[in-house]
């Protein structure tokens, strides 16, 4: 199993960016997908889902300005990120949940003028 994160990097506050997570070795249409961030000094916290029929959820801070989705025949998650803020700022993980849990190995995201 591997899940794929990718898309981070530097971006000014207001500007967009967005993540893309790439799965193998799973169905992937069945799996309810998270993606997570971790800042530095502080927990690992969940920022959006999608369950496998598509109903998403998001924490308040990004509701509004981050989009989460999915391309179930591609197999890849997506995370679109906009208007940035500095406290968006950290290493953003895709999960992977139904029996087990899986996770990628992180982009970084870094929110600076």
């Amino acid at each position: 199993v591997q899940l794929v994160e990718s898309g981070g990097g530097l971006v000014h506050p207001g500007g967009s960016l967005r993540l893309s997570c790439a799965a193998s070795g799973i169905d992937f249409s069945s799996y309810a997908m998270r993606w997570y961030r971790q800042a530095p000094g502080k927990q690992r916290e969940y920022v959006a889902s999608i369950s496998s029929v598509g109903r998403t959820q998001y924490i308040e801070s990004v509701k509004g300005r981050f989009t989460i989705s999915r391309d179930n025949p591609e197999n890849t998650l997506y995370l679109q990120m906009n208007n940035l803020k500095p406290e968006d700022t950290a290493v953003y993980y895709c999960n992977a949940v139904l029996m087990k849990e899986f996770w990628g190995q992180g982009t970084q995201v870094t929110v600076s003028s």
